[in-house]
């Protein structure tokens, strides 16, 4: 009996050890990126290439290839370097990096071509727009293309070091720059919506009299605030999947100049282009910022890790992901760009890298490219998918759901693995292998009545069954007695439901699709009520999770009929 009890013992004791293994969950979504810089030509397109379509796209597939094995996940493309477009626009004209002529077309799509070749390798590709820069040297607006609206409209300029500039000051320029994003948003199945450190230009003098802390000042950065709130809620208007970030100057402020600044001594983000990050990370007005720490470590005047911490706090307990901007261009920094990366290992807020630029991966600088390949094929941390989500804040759906929308269908994968509760909890309720199915799903034809009100839902019929969305269904039963509340948790792909509990709108709840069918696949996100997991057969469709009408019926609290005629009837309890 004692050799029996052995065995178990030692056999239960090896299934934990597998399980651990198999189930803990490592950091699987780690930003692998890199700056793609179209201005000055630098990184893409070569001029060599100029006003040469097939050769653009072979330099890309060549550049992106290089950029994959070196372990990068997500190219941040330039694709409006100069108040131009490197894509098709009714509101910006074509940029002059791809023909040497601004507004001239250069005879193909460059961004469309770049999000299918990026997709294509399992990467993302984030849309790099500098919001208010206009020329980069020159205020002779004649020399603009005809169509370029800031030769429409000369009274939106600002002129400083001998540049052009869009008043930030102007409620037009900040619609101007809202219309770009939602534009691109609308037309390109871009992973994310980037901008940089360009906001006033450097230094903008301030007005005789006035203080860095003054009326103007702080104007000035409520303008800013105003523009980044803008434009984060229209994208989340049109596409919540699509995330949002921006990379600032690597201070916000010094310790001297605020006790709850950083340990340097700087330029300051705050007071020399007017840009308060403190306020965007506090408001969730951004998905995720990526301040340029640019400095080596042990730089007297502006150490890595010290400012690595700092912005770690600064994040710390808010939804918004934190990248760090590394200037492997110094080759000071290249030749140090594993320590660096060791440094951000210990710290858990830390969710991945920038790389500036792509040129100096491609050049090897300081065998900083080398390093960068051995340091990500060493590490335990995955790659791909990159984390770009902000569904923790907005939806129920994770941004890499919406990754690869080419028109190629993996074949079906069978035995997935039964994967375990969350570890913090004591239930072993298991997941049930999944056959990963991919369908056509059609249009609900059904009418839908709601407490006997009709009501108008974006729904599909999958295998005879009726499939709605979560978050539709939570926000029309909010406020009855089977109302429910609806997170979601990025880490583990989880959606956790609270029954009983009012539901916060995000804001796309009831959007309507355009009634055509459309490819449907099994959904792997992890579903948890009160804290139990719960398995319910589930599709993703356009990046959103579709539930059968009765299963959530029955598990929280709300009847569902259907009649003969057509009807359906949702009635709370």
């Amino acid at each position: 009996m004692k050799k029996v009890l052995s065995f178990l013992l030692t056999l239960i004791m090896m299934i934990s050890s597998i399980t651990i293994n198999v189930f803990a969950e490592p950091n699987s979504k780690e930003m692998r990126a890199v700056w793609l810089t179209t201005v000055y030509n630098s990184d893409f397109p070569s001029r060599d290439n100029l006003a040469n379509a097939e050769g653009q796209k072979q330099e890309f597939i060549q550049k992106l290839d290089t950029l994959q094995k070196a372990g990068i996940n997500t190219v941040i493309v330039q694709v409006r370097p100069k108040a131009d477009a490197l894509y098709k626009s009714n509101i910006n004209p074509w940029s002059d990096v791809l023909t040497g002529v601004q507004g001239k077309d250069p005879g193909y799509d460059p961004l469309a071509f770049m999000i299918e070749e990026t997709h294509k390798r399992g990467m993302e590709l984030h849309a790099w727009l500098n919001p208010y820069r206009v020329t980069t040297w020159g205020t002779d607006t004649s020399v603009l293309s005809a169509n370029h609206p800031a030769r429409l409209h000369p009274e939106w300029l600002i002129t400083h070091n001998s540049a052009l500039y869009y008043n930030p000051d102007l409620p037009e320029v900040r619609e101007h720059i809202k219309d770009t994003v939602a534009e691109i948003v609308t037309n390109y199945d871009v992973d994310g919506i980037h901008f940089d450190d360009y906001f006033y230009p450097s230094n903008y003098p301030l007005p005789e009299g006035e203080t860095r802390d003054g009326a103007v000042a702080n104007a000035r950065r409520k303008n800013v605030d105003d523009m980044v709130e803008m434009v984060y809620k229209t994208i989340k208007s049109i596409k919540p999947s699509v995330t949002f970030g921006i990379s600032p100057m690597g201070i916000w402020k010094n310790n001297t100049s605020d006790p709850t600044g950083s340990a340097t001594k700087g330029q300051e983000a705050y007071y020399a282009v007017f840009s308060d990050v403190r306020s965007w990370i506090k408001s969730g007005t951004v998905d995720y910022i990526t301040p340029q720490i640019y400095w080596e470590t042990g730089n007297s005047a502006a150490d890595y890790e010290t400012l690595v911490k700092w912005w770690s706090n600064e994040v710390s307990g808010t939804s918004v992901k934190l990248y760090i901007g590394q200037a492997i261009y110094k080759d000071v920094v290249a030749a140090q760009i594993d320590t660096q990366l060791k440094i951000n290992e210990k710290y858990p807020q830390v969710r991945g890298s920038f790389f500036f630029s792509a040129k100096d991966i491609f050049e090897n600088r300081q065998g900083c490219t080398d390093k960068i390949t051995t340091y990500y094929a060493s590490t335990t941390t995955p790659g791909l998918p990159p984390v770009t989500d902000n569904s923790d804040k907005n939806t129920e759906t994770d941004n890499n759901t919406n990754n690869n929308n080419n028109e190629t269908v993996k074949p079906p994968v069978t035995d997935i693995p039964v994967i375990e509760d969350k570890p913090e909890d004591n239930n072993t309720t298991e997941k049930p292998n999944i056959t990963i199915r991919t369908v056509t799903s059609t249009p609900t034809t059904d009418t839908v009545m709601v407490n006997g009100k009709a009501v108008i839902f974006e729904s599909y019929n999958i295998d005879g069954y009726n499939y709605f969305k979560l978050r539709d269904i939570a926000s029309i039963l909010n406020g009855t007695s089977s109302q429910f509340a609806v997170d979601w948790d990025s880490e583990k792909s989880a959606i956790n439901i609270t029954p009983s509990s009012p539901y916060k709108v995000v804001g796309n709840e009831l959007a309507l699709g355009n009634g055509e069918s459309k490819t449907a696949t099994t959904s792997t996100d992890n579903l948890y009520i009160n804290g139990k997991y719960v398995y319910l057969d589930t599709y993703k469709i356009d990046g959103n999770n579709f539930y059968k009408l009765r299963d959530l019926g029955s598990n929280l609290n709300f009847n569902v009929e259907w009649d003969e005629s057509g009807i359906i009837n949702i009635n709370s309890k």
